[in-house]
C-alpha cells in the first residue's frame, strides 16, 4: 500500500473537480465518497444533488474564515493505493483506512473535534484519495511533523492488519518514482518510460564513461534528442546542470527540465565529482593489459571487499559494479542490450545505500569499464560473457550483503537482477562455448583433465564433469597446458578466487578463469616447481572448510588415501 502526500496552495475545488472527474483518460469509475470528517459531507458520486462546488465550499470554510491570514499551502492531498496484487478492498474497509492515514499523520487525530476538513474519495477500485484543508476548526494550522513517513508507517501496519502484499520500507535513497502524470504522458507519446527513466538511463551510462566532470558534460550534450543546460556560479564554475528530452514540453510549450538531483540521489553534479574524481588514475605510456579481464578480476574481487568491516568501501564498489551494465549496451550486441538495460535499471537501486560511498576504493574496476569502452568491440561476445559470469556471482553476494545490513528494498533489486543478467550471460557465452566444445582433447586427455579435477576439486568434480560446459573446459585446459601452464594450478586459483557453491554452472565459471589466468604468461619451470611445493604445502580442500577461511589443508596424498 503506498501513500503519497501533495501539497497544494489553492482551494480545495480544482481537486474536488478532478475526483468526481472522468479522469484524464476516462479511467474515474464510480466516483464517491467513502469518509469524512463529520460523515454528513456532501457526496456528489450519490446524491446528483449535491455538487463539487459545495463539498469544496465546505472542506475550504475554516480556510476563508482566516482571510488574508490564511497559509499559503492550503491543501493537502494524500492518494493510497494498493498493490496490483491485493484483493479489492471494501468502501467501509478504505474508510477504515482513511481514518487511520489521517490519525497518523495530524491532519485529524482521532477524537479531536477541531481537527482539519477532510474527505476520502474513490473513484476506482484499487485506491482512494484522501482531500484535506490544512487549518483546523480553531484556526491553528495542524502539527503534521514527518507526515510522509508517518504515513508510510502506518500503511505498513495497514498491510498487516489487512493481510495485504507488505511492501518494504525505504531508507531514503531510492530514486523519486515517476509520478501518475509522467507516466499517462509517456503512455500517450508512445513510450514504455517516463521522461525521468530515459534521462536517468542516459546520464548513468555517461558517467560510466566519463572520466572527469568536464567529459561527462560534453557526452551529454553531444547525445542525440538531449538538451543540456549547466548552470555556473558568477566566477564561471560550473555549479549544476539540467536536462530534458527534445520535444517533451509543457502546457506553455516549455521544455521539461529534470535537475540531477531530481533523477536520483546521486546524480547531482556535486555527487558525480566526487565519484568521477576519486577514481582518476595519471596516464601512463606503459602498454595496458587487457581492459576485459581486468575488469572481470576486479569484478570477480568484489565479495571479497563485501566480506570485509569496511562498508564505504563496499558500497563504493558496488556503486562501480551498477556502471557496468549501464555501460556494456554501447558495446554489446542489439540482441543483448534489452536486456542489459532491464539488468542496469533493476540494480540500480542495490548500488545506493544510507552508507557513505568512498568510491576511490573501486578505482580498478570503474578505469577497466571505461577502458573496455575505449576499445574496439571484440569479434565476438566470449569477453563479454566472461565479464557477465563474474558479474552473476557478485550480484548474488551484494543481495547477502544488503540483507545482513536490513537493506530489504537493495537486497530485492539484487535478487531481481538475476534473471535478466543471467539471460543476457547465456546469449552471450553461447556461441563462444560451443566454439570451445567443438574443439574438445581427445577421450584420453579429457579423462587425465577428470581425475585432475577430482583430485584439485572433489566437492565440485561430478558437477563440473557432467555438466554440458565439460568438453570446453576441457578444451581450455589443454590450451592452458599446450601455453606452459600446469593445470592443476590453474583450478587451483581459479577455484581460490571464489568459492564456486554459488555457481549455478562451476564448470562455466572454471572456464572463463582459466581462460583469463592463462593469458599471463607461463611461469619458467624453476617458479613451476616451487608453485608446487605451495600448492602441496598450503591447498585448502573446498569440500572441509569455507571459502574465506585461511587454514591449510591437509595434504593430497591424506586426501588419497581418505578417497
Amino acid at each position: 500500500m503506498i501513500p503519497k502526500i501533495i501539497l497544494g496552495t489553492g482551494n480545495s475545488t480544482q481537486l474536488i473537480r478532478y475526483l468526481y472527474g472522468p479522469g484524464r483518460a476516462n479511467e474515474h469509475t464510480d466516483p464517491h465518497l467513502v469518509a469524512s470528517w463529520n460523515d454528513f459531507a456532501p457526496d456528489p458520486g450519490r446524491h446528483p444533488s449535491r455538487t463539487t462546488a459545495q463539498l469544496a465550499r465546505q472542506l475550504d470554510h475554516p480556510v476563508k474564515a482566516l482571510g488574508e491570514r490564511a497559509p499559503r499551502d492550503k491543501v493537502w492531498h494524500c492518494p493510497v493505493r494498493a498493490d496490483p496484487g491485493d484483493r479489492h478492498l471494501t468502501d467501509a474497509e478504505w474508510a477504515d483506512i482513511a481514518h487511520r492515514i489521517v490519525h497518523a499523520t495530524g491532519i485529524a487525530p482521532a477524537g479531536d473535534a477541531e481537527a482539519c476538513r477532510w474527505v476520502a474519495v474513490r473513484h476506482a477500485p484499487d485506491h482512494i484519495h484522501i482531500a484535506a484543508t490544512l487549518v483546523r476548526e480553531d484556526g491553528r494550522r495542524p502539527v503534521r511533523d514527518f507526515d510522509r513517513k508517518k504515513a508510510q508507517a502506518e500503511a505498513r501496519r495497514i498491510e498487516t492488519d489487512y493481510r495485504l502484499r507488505r511492501l518494504t520500507p525505504g531508507d531514503g535513497s531510492a530514486a523519486q518514482r515517476p509520478t501518475r502524470a509522467e507516466q499517462e504522458k509517456a503512455h500517450r507519446s508512445g513510450h514504455t518510460r517516463t521522461a525521468r527513466e530515459r534521462l536517468r538511463t542516459t546520464v548513468r551510462t555517461m558517467i560510466a564513461a566519463a572520466t572527469s566532470t568536464e567529459e561527462f558534460l560534453d557526452l551529454i550534450e553531444r547525445t542525440d534528442g538531449i538538451d543540456l543546460q549547466v548552470q555556473r556560479f558568477p566566477s564561471g564554475d560550473v555549479r549544476g546542470y539540467k536536462i530534458a528530452l527534445e520535444g517533451d514540453t509543457n502546457t506553455a510549450g516549455q521544455p521539461v527540465w529534470f535537475a540531477g538531483s531530481t533523477l536520483a540521489p546521486d546524480l547531482s553534479l556535486p555527487k558525480i565529482r566526487q565519484r568521477l574524481d576519486a577514481t582518476k588514475t595519471a596516464p601512463t605510456s606503459q602498454r595496458t593489459p587487457n581492459p576485459w579481464h581486468e575488469a572481470s578480476a576486479a569484478t570477480e574481487r568484489i565479495p571479497y571487499h563485501l566480506d570485509q568491516a569496511d562498508d564505504a568501501a563496499a558500497q563504493a564498489h558496488l556503486a562501480a559494479l551498477g556502471e557496468a551494465p549501464d555501460a556494456l549496451p554501447l558495446i554489446a550486441p542489439p540482441a543483448l542490450r534489452p536486456h542489459l538495460h532491464q539488468a542496469a535499471t533493476t540494480f540500480e537501486p542495490a548500488t545506493r545505500s544510507r552508507t557513505r560511498a568512498e568510491h576511490h576504493h573501486a578505482r580498478a574496476l570503474r578505469n577497466a569499464v571505461r577502458s573496455v569502452l575505449r576499445e574496439p568491440a571484440p569479434k565476438d561476445t566470449a569477453a563479454l560473457a566472461m565479464l557477465l559470469d563474474a558479474a552473476l556471482l557478485v550480484v548474488l553476494a551484494a543481495e547477502r550483503w544488503h540483507e545482513r545490513r536490513h537493506h530489504q528494498q537493495q537486497a530485492n533489486a539484487a535478487r531481481h537482477t538475476l534473471a535478466p543478467l543471467q539471460t543476457a550471460y547465456e546469449q552471450a557465452a553461447a556461441a563462444p562455448l560451443a566454439a570451445l566444445a567443438e574443439r574438445r582433447p581427445p577421450h584420453q586427455t579429457q579423462e587425465r583433465h577428470a581425475a585432475l579435477v577430482r583430485d584439485v576439486l572433489p566437492a565440485h568434480a561430478d558437477q563440473i564433469i557432467n555438466s554440458p560446459g565439460w568438453e570446453a573446459l576441457t578444451a581450455v585446459l589443454t590450451d592452458a597446458k599446450t601455453a606452459g601452464h600446469a593445470p592443476a594450478r590453474l583450478l587451483e586459483q581459479a577455484a581460490d578466487e571464489r568459492t564456486l557453491s554459488d555457481a549455478r554452472a562451476p564448470a562455466n565459471v572454471l572456464i572463463w578463469r582459466i581462460n583469463r589466468l592463462s593469458q599471463h604468461p607461463a611461469p619458467d619451470p624453476r617458479a613451476q616447481a616451487a608453485q608446487a611445493r605451495s600448492s602441496a604445502t598450503h591447498r585448502v580442500a573446498p569440500s572441509q572448510v569455507p571459502a574465506s577461511a585461511a587454514v591449510p589443508a591437509q595434504p593430497q596424498a591424506a586426501r588419497r588415501h581418505r578417497r
